[in-house]
């Protein structure tokens, strides 16, 4: 059985915690036909009203389009984002950031990503004759999608149950106040990190990852098994969700 993802963050003035869980359902049961038919119609107006309260609240069958918020994704998007929080913690960026192949530039959705490595820092020395130096590496990634036709809410609050994501399991969800309509700072497997804001029809995500490298010295012929743990991600929340701000105010025209 699949559970839902853990929610944490810290208690206190401007935390919040939201748990989205399914809600449970009694099969109705009745002798006479007449008891069955009026269930049927209650449950049909029902729904009605969570349809209509549906369209109400995210536009859904109207002809209403999201908000841009001036928010401005293009092809050229990569050259205007700066991780200054996060370059502060792990070190500089190795190069200017990598607009990646899967951008979309379509009537209805544009979308970009940019790929940003940062240089390596050692963690700890081998011992031996021959010792090399553990590094741990870092890497972030930026997808900014700006939505023309369909308000992105919905899904993007849907997103936030997910128990997995790109074959990494998600660990912890936390929702993160004061930033966007809405937005959520996940954990997942294998090191990984991110944050993910929507705002009008804009969806930003900023990812944080990382892993460890051996560097060997010469004449050392393969790894030692007594790799050192990862760092522990968290401690960088604060860096990521500073970052995710800045680029949402960079993507915005002037």
């Amino acid at each position: 059985m699949i559970s839902e993802p853990e929610l944490v963050g810290e208690d206190g003035p401007g935390s919040s915690r939201d748990v989205v869980s399914g809600f449970d359902r009694e099969p109705a049961t009745g002798r006479r036909r007449g008891h069955r038919l009026l269930w049927g119609v209650t449950g049909a107006l029902v729904a009605s009203a969570v349809w209509a309260s549906a369209v109400f609240a995210y536009g859904i069958g109207g002809d209403e389009k999201p908000d841009p918020r001036g928010y401005r994704v293009e092809s050229d998007t990569c050259a205007s984002i700066e991780l200054k929080a996060l370059t502060e913690v792990v070190g500089e960026p190795e190069e200017n950031p990598a607009t990646e192949l899967d951008g979309i530039e379509h009537p209805a959705l544009h979308r970009i990503r940019c790929t940003i490595t940062f240089g390596s820092s050692e963690v700890t020395a081998v011992a031996g004759e021959n010792g090399g130096a553990w590094t741990t590496s870092y890497q972030a990634s930026v997808t900014a999608e700006l939505h023309k036709e369909t308000d992105p809410r919905p899904e993007f609050e849907a997103s936030s149950t997910l128990t997995e994501i790109d074959g990494m399991g998600v660990t912890q969800v936390e929702r993160v106040p004061d930033l966007g309509d809405l937005a959520y700072l996940l954990v997942m497997d294998d090191n990984v990190m991110q944050v993910k804001v929507v705002d009008g029809g804009a969806v930003v995500t900023l990812t944080l990852s990382a892993w460890m490298n051996y560097e060997a010295e010469d004449g050392e012929e393969k790894m030692p098994d007594d790799a050192p743990e990862g760092p522990e991600l968290l401690g960088y929340r604060g860096h990521l969700i500073s970052d995710v701000g800045d680029v949402m105010k960079a993507l915005k025209t002037d």
